[in-house]
């Protein structure tokens, strides 16, 4: 008997695991897997999803017109260039979806976030990892695997899972080594934790090129992991096509609503950014104390390296029978390693405790 089948291709992908949420047995879980905001949502955003509650029988505004005007305030960017998903993940998959397919290819660091092959296949396009070097994005590697059925790079930049990225020089340098016809998308998820003096988010090179995007994402920083909510800023031209393929109504009404409020709250924002500022130099000194080694990070998570994939999955175990909830990195090639987001002060305190005990323990 036949039956439907889907594209080639699709089989292939191995499906997208998000971090966990919870621990059976255990009521006080520290979840420190997925990078999501420790301080929360600012109150404003809380309170502007609430009050959406008495309009859930109403079509939200299908341009987010709002929203990309407070955005584009926020950031000083042009409104009619930003072009608002459920999440930066959708913009990924949507500009895959429009400017990559059969035959072509898509290109990405070797340690770059999982959407983009998993994007890549779906869409029937050959993803391409060059390698990194010392867990960072390698512009000449990259510039090296280009082809003739290249179509699309993607650059997280910061990168997760590793923390690291590119100065504005070797980002400039990339743009400039790509033929006019490759789209390169800079995926800035991690962009408000960076106060580096040489990073730039990609804006510029979005205001001087035609062939350059920035996405943008209120899941971290903003805290609004839930609602589902990104941007990408775009030259003209690609704006146009993705308002062709999105959905009409592909941002909610509370979503939208969040984001106004949370983009227009600076003081929650600088609350979080000084968060991460105090908390990330502290907790990496606290694990390079305990003997583990720690990738560089300008993002709001640390990758904290193992002697072995074996003693990483023993560590990992242990500490979810601690209630404690990181993330393994097989997935992304690093199966020696694992990912803890930064959060608050008493949360990293049970990580540290855990891992010392694991340490005894061995």
């Amino acid at each position: 008997m036949s039956k439907p089948t889907p594209k080639p291709g699709i089989m292939d992908i191995d499906p997208y695991v998000g971090g966990l949420h919870t621990v059976e047995g255990v009521d006080e879980v520290v979840v420190l897997a997925s990078n999501e905001g420790p301080l929360g949502a600012s109150p404003l955003a809380i309170e502007a999803y609430e009050r959406e509650a008495q309009r859930l029988h109403l079509y939200p505004d299908g341009g987010a017109e709002e929203l990309r005007a407070a955005i584009g305030q926020r950031f000083g960017l042009d409104p009619a260039r930003i072009v608002c998903g459920a999440g930066s993940d959708e913009i990924i998959s949507l500009l895959i979806s429009a400017y990559a397919g059969v035959g072509d290819e898509v290109l990405y660091s070797a340690h770059g976030f999982l959407m983009y092959p998993i994007n890549a296949k779906s869409a029937g396009a050959t993803p391409v990892a060059a390698p990194e070097t010392n867990l960072t994005a390698n512009v000449d590697a990259l510039l090296d695997a280009v082809t003739d059925r290249t179509k699309m790079l993607f650059l997280a930049n910061p990168n997760n899972p590793t923390g690291s990225y590119l100065p504005a020089d070797e980002l400039r340098r990339l743009r400039e080594g790509l033929p006019d016809h490759v789209l390169m998308v800079i995926d800035a998820a991690y962009a408000e934790y960076v106060s580096r003096n040489d990073y730039v988010s990609g804006a510029e090179l979005v205001e001087k090129h035609d062939n350059v995007v920035m996405t943008r994402t209120f899941s971290k920083a903003f805290g609004l992991a839930a609602v589902r909510l990104g941007w990408a800023y775009c030259p003209a031209e690609v704006a146009d096509v993705l308002n062709r393929v999105r959905n009409p109504f592909n941002v909610t009404a509370p979503a939208q609503a969040a984001g106004i409020a949370a983009v227009g709250d600076l003081s929650h924002t600088d609350a979080a950014i000084a968060h991460n500022d105090e908390w990330l130099p502290k907790f990496t000194a606290e694990l390079q104390n305990l003997g583990y080694e720690v990738a560089p990070s300008v993002g709001n998570f640390v990758l904290v390296r193992f002697d072995t994939p074996e003693t990483a999955r023993s560590a990992y175990d242990y500490l979810l029978s601690q209630g404690v909830i990181g993330r393994m990195m097989g997935g992304y090639g690093l199966p020696e390693s694992l990912r803890f987001t930064i959060g608050l002060e008493s949360e990293l305190k049970r990580v540290i405790d855990s891992l010392a005990a694991h340490r005894k323990s061995l």
